[in-house]
């Protein structure tokens, strides 16, 4: 069974960087489009990002657009999350998942935390 683990996250202050990684545990060929989401206590899960198999479609939350970039390397079996100029706003756990074999696939998420 594919797998999805996400790691990368921490303790940041304002208006730096961090890079999520999500690790297919299988094969990425089965693997369709991949999204990012934010999760905080007590609220919604939020989306965040969305790439498509091939890299050729990308979508973004307005709140993060023009400051996190997602990208991915079917090689490496890898979905990155590039995050820069983060905000308190930013803090949460952040999941991945994706369309697998017509089955949704969760990670069980990595916190990151902006804070000074």
């Amino acid at each position: 069974q594919v797998q999805l683990v996400e790691s990368g996250g921490g303790l940041v202050q304002p208006g730096g960087s961090l890079r999520l990684s999500c690790v297919v545990s299988g094969s990425m060929s089965e693997v369709e489009g991949v999204r990012w989401y934010r999760h905080v206590a007590g609220e919604r899960r939020d989306f965040v990002a969305y790439i498509d198999r091939e890299s050729t479609a990308r979508n973004y939350a307005v709140s993060v657009k023009g400051r996190f970039t997602i990208s991915r390397d079917n090689a490496k079996n890898a979905v990155y999350l590039q995050m820069t100029g983060l905000k308190p706003e930013d803090t949460g756990v952040y999941y991945c998942n994706a369309d697998i074999a017509s089955t949704l696939v969760w990670g069980q998420g990595t916190l990151v935390t902006v804070s000074s």
